[in-house]
């Protein structure tokens, strides 16, 4: 009777369910390898911060973004360690190699030189500088995870790379071994309580620090739309199910520089929705930099089917010990949403 009777709860219980997902750029990236997992165990004030903000949200799964990445995820476990250590357990990761810092034997941003941190596939002066990861409360189905992080820029549909007058900009040969992906582009496969969930992340590169040939702004554009070409199935296996866009684009809809047709498509796509996350003043500001000042760069946009049933920004009010938190740990605000069955 009692087996019955849980049975007949069960899809009850999944329906009253949600599921917090959260992105947060850390920007834990340091300048040497091996210095951010010294800095972890050291306890230093910003990783510390940066625990604070997770532990404050509490998110089922988090994708982050900023932080160094090492062969055998020393520095991810380091910090999982130390979230665990303060009531926030992740048991599953996802961190496979980025592109940030790999090296290539070409003069990829065109200034004439080789073996700088632009030209590498992904800038970086090391590799894995400020890496990308996935923290999940849930299993994580690693063998059905796609990873275009390998994807040749040229090989995305309707591509579009930088030329010049004088041809493809740097090279032809540059172009021949430049991939899409300044960081990485993964489908993350979640097993939750609300059912099976892709979660689609990535980290674009800034449409900036380049010259006439828009090289960075191109890029951006095309980082972002993979995520249409996916979903029109033009590009790998698109969601069957339920999924979740989460991460930094570094593109914000109106404000600052780039080329703003792909984050417009992307958020009027719909089979997404955007719950526009909000701080508690109404803003959608996720990151302010001095130089341009508040942006929304960040994002997560749960599938249509899903049911939204909650959202902000992390940005608690000015003078209070987690205000503090969220000021030292990074110049990104973490962005949260709350998402349950139909």
């Amino acid at each position: 009777m009692i087996r019955t009777l849980i049975l007949l709860l069960l899809p009850m219980m999944a329906q009253a369910e949600t599921v917090r997902i959260a992105t947060y750029n850390t920007e834990l990236g340091r300048k040497g390898p091996g210095l951010l997992l010294r800095d972890i165990q050291r306890g230093e004030p910003q990783v510390q911060a940066v625990v604070d903000v997770l532990v404050a949200t509490q998110p089922d799964i988090v994708t982050l973004q900023g932080i160094d990445w090492d062969l055998r995820g020393q520095a991810l476990s380091a910090l999982a360690d130390e979230l665990r250590s303060a009531g926030l357990d992740y048991p599953y990761h996802f961190a496979p190699q980025p592109n940030a810092g790999r090296e290539t034997p070409f003069d990829l941003n065109g200034d004439g030189r080789t073996a700088g941190p632009a030209d590498a596939q992904g800038w970086g002066r090391f590799t894995g500088q400020g890496g990308l990861a996935v923290l999940s409360r849930f299993a994580i189905d690693t063998d059905t995870a796609q990873d275009f992080t390998d994807l040749l820029w040229r090989d995305l549909p309707g591509a579009q790379l930088p030329q010049t007058e004088t041809g493809p900009f740097p090279s032809e040969a540059a172009q021949e071994i430049q991939r899409l992906s300044s960081m990485a582009h993964w489908v993350v496969p979640v097993n939750t309580p609300i059912g099976p969930l892709e979660l689609m992340t990535f980290h674009a590169a800034p449409p900036v620090f380049d010259g006439p040939e828009d090289r960075n702004g191109l890029r951006n554009r095309d980082e972002i739309r993979l995520w249409s070409v996916l979903l029109n199935g033009e590009l790998g296996r698109r969601p069957e199910g339920a999924f979740v866009v989460a991460g930094d684009a570094n593109q914000d809809p109106t404000l600052g520089e780039g080329r703003k047709e792909a984050i417009h498509g992307l958020l009027a796509d719909r089979r997404l929705q955007d719950p526009k996350p909000r701080d508690p003043s109404g803003a959608l500001t996720t990151v302010e930099w001095k130089a341009v000042g508040q942006l929304r760069v960040d994002y997560i946009l749960p599938s249509a089917d899903l049911r939204v049933t909650g959202s902000g920004v992390f940005w608690p009010a000015d003078g209070t010990l987690l205000r503090e938190a969220a000021v030292t740990a990074s110049r990104h605000r973490l962005i949260w949403v709350d998402i349950a069955a139909p």
